[in-house]
């Protein structure tokens, strides 16, 4: 049943995201910023632990929760390090899937022609 409804969820922002990307004048930059918003928002209201645990991890795949971590990481920084600590323990926690994407991103640019 979690992968059910975490399909059905993760197919929501899927279609909010295309809903706005084809009735407004937004580029996916901007769809891609707020939900990064979005996702630190529900982080903040304690919405978005709760939809983790009830539609399992799949959720945790759609960006919104990059924003959800990026909040964590800040809040964690700030409880050890007080105010400065939300900018020196901001990417911790994201570190790794900035990184991987990086490096596979220059392989599969390198290894791969685009086409025209």
């Amino acid at each position: 049943m979690k992968i059910f409804s975490s399909f059905i969820l993760v197919g929501l922002i899927c279609f909010i995201a295309s809903l706005i990307y084809d009735t407004t004048k937004w580029t996916s930059g901007h769809i891609t910023s707020l939900f990064v918003v979005v996702g630190a928002f529900l982080g903040f209201i304690g919405v978005y632990d709760l939809l983790l645990k009830k539609c399992g991890y799949g959720l945790s795949l759609p960006i919104t929760s990059f924003g959800n971590l990026l909040y964590k990481s800040a809040l964690d920084g700030i409880e050890k390090y007080g105010l400065i600590g939300a900018f020196k323990n901001l990417y911790i926690s994201t570190s790794l899937g900035i990184s991987s994407t990086i490096v596979l991103s220059f392989f599969i640019t390198a290894f791969c022609n685009p086409k025209d």
